[in-house]
């Protein structure tokens, strides 16, 4: 057997590629367009559930419906971040993506390692098939943690969503904060 050696022609692409991205940027109208209004209204199949029992109203620390969870949410398409700060129990909507937090919790100070997370559901308004009705489908359920993002990702093309903090206090923790 004969290796042979095939050897290409090389020509240079420098007028070719600056002559297309020119006629790409013609194209452009310059500014960017005005935002549309956001559609901000749960449909009634996602509505929260009114007597939903949160946590052991026992426990220690901060009653789950008295935490503050702060997401994050990225559009990725515009490119348009937001922090959104939510109570458990609590659903938002933000034009094409449900979020719904249903508890959120942070070990004790005193405890290692720290660890902040909540439990977290998201919502796309998309299409499944070409040509088909958009319909909500749940595209995320579970446990979301901000110091390992990579353990449970909600993986969609357009939207991100993590985790960035849980306000909550245990018994205890302002004395210590005090005494430092």
């Amino acid at each position: 057997m004969v290796a042979r050696r095939v050897i290409l022609s090389r020509r240079p692409l420098g007028p070719a590629i600056l002559l297309a991205g020119v006629a790409l940027l013609s194209a452009c109208g310059g500014d960017a367009p005005e935002p549309g209004a956001e559609a901000t209204e749960i449909p009634e199949e996602l509505q929260p559930i009114e007597d939903l029992q949160i946590g052991n109203p026992e426990a220690i620390g901060t009653p789950m419906e008295e935490r503050l969870a702060t997401i994050g949410l990225v559009n990725k398409r515009n490119n348009e971040t937001r922090d959104i700060e939510m109570y458990p129990g609590e659903t938002r909507r933000f034009d094409d993506v449900i979020v719904r937090l249903a508890a959120c919790e942070r070990t004790a100070p005193w405890e290692d390692p720290e660890m902040t997370g909540a439990f977290v559901q998201v919502f796309v308004n998309e299409r499944q098939e070409a040509g088909d009705d958009t319909q909500w489908n749940r595209i995320f359920s579970g446990w979301l943690f901000k110091e390992s993002p990579s353990l449970n990702v909600v993986e969609h093309p357009v939207y991100d969503v993590w985790v960035k903090d849980c306000a909550m206090s245990f018994p205890g923790e302002e004395e210590a904060a005090s005494e430092s």
